[in-house]
């Protein structure tokens, strides 16, 4: 794997920056002489790093989130003594940008174009389900059923030159959420509910380097305590079709993101060395997924295709794909149940 593609899965992991742009359009951090230089030495370095994990973080958040909370499942469980554990791995085609081919510039900033690659990124995730409350009895079906959801997120520590990822509190991070049964699913009726997820990934520190000037040493970025999530909600319907079922889902994800970042450029004759920047991002999109159920008794195999849209995320440079574009996701996982 060579060094264009390494430090584009470093921006993919730890992606997160601010939404807010001065007037200029280069982010006001970038134009702190006490970050940047009193020559704006390394301003270019600030703006292009901004506009890079700004890029990458709606990917990264999209496969972070998925699309149903349980892979499979529409409406409420059905009380206490009912579960569902599934395991799946959310994918998609991600554009990442060609660092390398547009560079990095000793002082001001200036504007590039990226090109970006197709590459397929993919996260595992485990989740579970336990009734908590069955409902209120109505005739042919139950209303206002209560589910506690749980989940797990992995992402393991990494030691391949460039990159070196760690994770100081542990490679896991459970997340949480409440699912609410409008309607249970029943011979006629579809079951339809409204949940609510929070997912995050562990807390990383990245660094990454490549070959930059004349020095000895090479560039790098670095980013210590970031931390990135996910905040879901969804709504659902679900029917079951003797060996297959449907459920059709609408939502809205938010992610947000937040670290401390350094670099350092090197040209022939100087080097500089920035931060800490402080970075925070927000941004809201739409989610829609249909799940595809093959029933086996206990078990399912479960297949999704969704879809993300929507969210203003502006950047300083051009990239021939824009950073709040559309983007097609897929899950493929297992689910068992009671």
């Amino acid at each position: 794997m060579n060094t264009r593609t390494l430090t584009a899965g470093v921006l993919l992991a730890c992606a997160m920056a601010p939404a807010a742009m001065a007037q200029s359009g280069i982010d006001a951090r970038c134009t702190d002489p006490a970050l940047v230089g009193s020559s704006n030495e390394g301003q270019d370095a600030c703006q292009k790093a901004l506009d890079l994990l700004n890029y990458m973080t709606p990917q990264l958040g999209t496969l972070i989130a998925g699309g149903n909370a349980t892979i499979g499942q529409g409406g409420s469980l059905g009380g206490l003594g009912h579960f569902a554990l599934s395991v799946r791995a959310n994918a998609m085609r991600a554009s990442l940008p060609d660092i390398d081919g547009a560079g990095v510039n000793y002082g001001a900033a200036q504007r590039s174009n990226y090109v970006t690659e197709g590459q397929w990124a993919a996260l595992p995730v485990v989740d579970a389900a336990f009734g908590v409350f069955k409902g209120i009895p109505l005739p042919l079906t139950n209303i206002l059923g209560i589910d506690a959801l749980v989940n797990v997120s992995y992402l393991p520590e990494l030691e391949h030159d460039p990159l070196s990822l760690t994770t100081p509190d542990g490679s896991f991070k459970f997340g949480y959420g409440a699912r609410v049964g409008l309607l249970q699913e029943s011979l006629v009726l579809p079951g339809i509910s409204v949940t609510y997820m929070k997912r995050d990934l562990p807390r990383t520190t990245l660094i990454a380097s490549w070959e930059g000037g004349a020095l000895t040493s090479a560039d790098t970025a670095r980013l210590q305590n970031f931390d990135i999530g996910t905040t879901s909600w969804r709504v659902t319907a679900s029917k079951s079709l003797l060996a297959f079922s449907l459920v059709l889902g609408v939502g809205q994800d938010r992610y947000e993101a937040s670290a401390d970042a350094f670099y350092s450029v090197n040209e022939p004759l100087a080097r500089f060395e920035g931060g800490p920047v402080r970075y925070a991002f927000d941004v809201t999109r739409t989610n829609v997924f249909l799940d595809l159920t093959t029933n086996l008794g206990l078990m399912k195999l479960v297949a999704t295709v969704g879809g993300v849209s929507g969210g203003d995320i502006p950047t300083y440079n051009n990239f021939d794909t824009e950073a709040d574009a559309s983007r097609i996701y897929g899950s493929l996982g297992v689910r068992i149940g009671l």
